[in-house]
């Protein structure tokens, strides 16, 4: 077992390895375990540092300073200025995401194999049935009665009483308690993020995980990648510690996300005309119900309930979100008294929220400090399904019993009664008007038959080159309408199981 982290010697770090995968998060860990698992010997090359679950801080602040990429400092440059969700920790994003499993929808394959030429009846035979190996491995089961808590069984009331089917969500977590953590870290050991299970496998089979260890290029002899180039940074002052050069005999594998990426492959002087293209969201944003009885949001699964019975049309997907208590107080308006009279109600407050399955595309690229920088803004189409989204939340919100809603809209009434809901069905188009965020990510290296608007093919293989292969989010060349974990990791094993 082997762990390298910072390190600040006047020799550089240098290790020869099969296979060298940049990023630990769902889609490197599982093609790192993939390959150590049919005997090949993988580096794990992470940005991050390793935490430990016993080291999870409490609050949000403590897990924007330990497990979030540049404190979620990444924004969406556009008209609105949408931040964008991501881990930057030993197991990636899915040490702060709540460990949704949702399959594939068989669409998806069609649809992949209509537009890009990629999917098809193969594929999803393939990914079904890594899907339902990786269920097992990661002890995927529906959020336990224990772990509902309120905000959960009041959504799903409320959606009964609208008329819509919902349910409560799939999860990786291993019996979960509700402990609402799942945003900082499972310090309760339940959640299954890749840095409790598959990244520890690699180590076990000889692999070798590197932290703290942001990469700057890839390595090439002509256009055969070699290897991986950077310089430990430490994780809490960020001085710049030893030269590294991780050496792979058989592959270069990018897992670094789809900001990260491309971003890489960009800076490292791969130039296909596809890369930083086609970046696509699931941007979201909530309503507060405000209830009589208590709710107590932060008691039960952070996210447990969920519905996908809009997600052909008006294309959307509702789901609940417990946030902690300081992200509750940054959503309410006002200030001084008037806000501690407002937080009063924290107890009685219910979070839910509407994600888009936007058609919107926009384009990554290298910013001067070798950190990525997005071009998004969602189109007018978008912008209305967003609305359309907020609407049906709060119909199931007055559904549950809410006495009214807290819009979180700039230039809106604070709050609605449930005879004011048409005021939300004309609610403004301009997205800086709302409170929005990027968690679900897809593209910048989407994978394609043709070449002139792709960037690797349906093995991973990056096209007009050697020995690079993409393995994450960025491969996947649509949104999906759903929680994109399951399918990132499924698709990351289809593409190691075919190198080896």
């Amino acid at each position: 077992m082997t762990h390298v982290a910072y390190r600040e010697d006047s020799a550089s770090f240098e290790l020869d390895v099969d296979y060298v995968v940049v990023g630990s998060g769902a889609g490197g860990a599982t093609a790192a375990v993939t390959l150590a698992r049919a005997g090949m010997n993988v580096a794990v090359v992470e940005a991050g540092p390793w935490r430990d679950p016993d080291d999870y801080p409490s609050s949000t602040y403590g897990a924007m300073r330990d497990l979030f990429d540049s404190w979620g400092a990444l924004i969406t440059r556009g008209r609105a200025m949408w931040p964008v969700a991501q881990g930057r920790v030993v197991g990636g994003s899915t040490v702060i995401n709540s460990a949704i499993r949702v399959r594939t929808p068989e669409d998806i394959f069609d649809m992949w194999q209509r537009d890009f030429g990629v999917g098809g009846p193969e594929m999803s035979r393939e990914l079904d049935r890594i899907q339902t190996e990786i269920e097992g491995e990661l002890h995927a089961a529906v959020v336990p009665e224990v772990a509902r808590g309120n905000s959960n069984k009041l959504a799903m009331l409320g959606a009964e009483r609208v008329g819509y089917d919902s349910h409560f969500m799939t999860r990786y977590i291993h019996d979960c308690v509700g402990s609402g953590q799942c945003l900082q870290g499972c310090k309760a050991k339940r959640k299954q993020s890749t840095n409790v299970n598959y990244i520890p496998e690699v180590m076990t089979r000889g692999g070798t995980i590197v932290s703290c260890a942001p990469v700057e290029t890839i390595a090439f002899e002509g256009k055969k990648a070699i290897g991986v180039r950077g310089r430990f940074e430490h994780p809490q002052s960020h001085k710049k510690g030893s030269r590294f050069f991780v050496r792979a005999k058989k592959g270069v594998i990018v897992a670094a996300s789809a900001t990260h990426s491309p971003a890489l492959l960009l800076r490292s002087g791969v130039r296909t005309p596809a890369v930083g293209k086609f970046f696509r969201a699931h941007p979201g944003t909530g309503l507060f119900g405000v209830f009589n009885e208590f709710v107590d949001q932060n008691i039960g699964a952070t996210q447990g309930w969920a519905s996908t019975a809009y997600r052909v049309e008006p294309g959307i997907k509702l789901e609940t979100l417990a946030i902690p208590p300081e992200l509750i107080a940054s959503r309410i308006a006002g200030a001084g008294s008037v806000l501690m009279e407002r937080l009063q109600q924290m107890r009685h407050l219910a979070m839910w929220v509407v994600a888009v399955r936007a058609e919107t595309t926009g384009t990554v690229t290298n910013g001067w400090t070798n950190k990525p920088v997005v071009h998004y803004e969602l189109n007018r189409a978008d912008m209305e399904r967003l609305r359309a989204g907020l609407v049906l939340v709060a119909k199931t919100h007055f559904a549950a019993g809410a006495r009214e809603i807290i819009t979180g809209i700039h230039g809106f009434p604070f709050s609605i009664r449930p005879d004011e809901v048409n005021l939300l069905e004309n609610a403004p188009l301009d997205p800086r008007r709302y409170v929005a965020l990027l968690s679900h990510l897809f593209g910048g290296a989407v994978m394609g038959k043709d070449p002139r608007i792709s960037v690797c093919d349906d093995r991973g293989r990056v096209y007009e080159h050697e020995n690079l292969f993409i393995a994450d989010a960025s491969a996947l060349p649509s949104t999906l309408g759903v929680n994109p974990q399951h399918t990132i990791m499924a698709l990351a094993r289809y593409f190691a199981e075919r190198m080896v």
